[in-house]
């Protein structure tokens, strides 16, 4: 049974320990950034009929790293906002090399 969790804090340490293969993880990054690059272009073009790529672009590839490379279930399923909030800040922690994350 998956734990519950009452707040973001409790939640991340579990989000990472989802995440420990780094191909997954990089995976995530890119999914990521392309969301960024993406909504990027589409602020400047006006193109919003694109904007459904968004989730598409980001959530497709972290999923790709779970199921494929994790074999696990990802998160987002049972934990949404939770979830959504882990991409960014696990992504901010790798750009900023705030903190390292053990992928072994």
């Amino acid at each position: 049974m998956k734990p519950e969790f009452h707040s973001f804090s409790e939640f991340y340490p579990y989000y990472l320990s989802e995440h420990t293969h780094p191909l997954c993880r990089a995976l995530h990054y890119l999914g990521s950034s392309l969301v960024l690059l993406l909504l990027l272009i589409l602020l400047i073009s006006g193109e919003w009929q694109w904007a459904w790529l968004l989730p598409v672009v980001g959530y497709g590839f972290a999923w790709i790293g779970h199921f494929f490379i994790e074999k696990n279930r990802p998160a987002t399923f049972r934990y949404p906002w939770y979830s959504f909030l882990g991409d960014w800040v696990m992504l901010w922690d790798f750009i900023s090399g705030k903190k390292r994350h053990r992928c072994d």
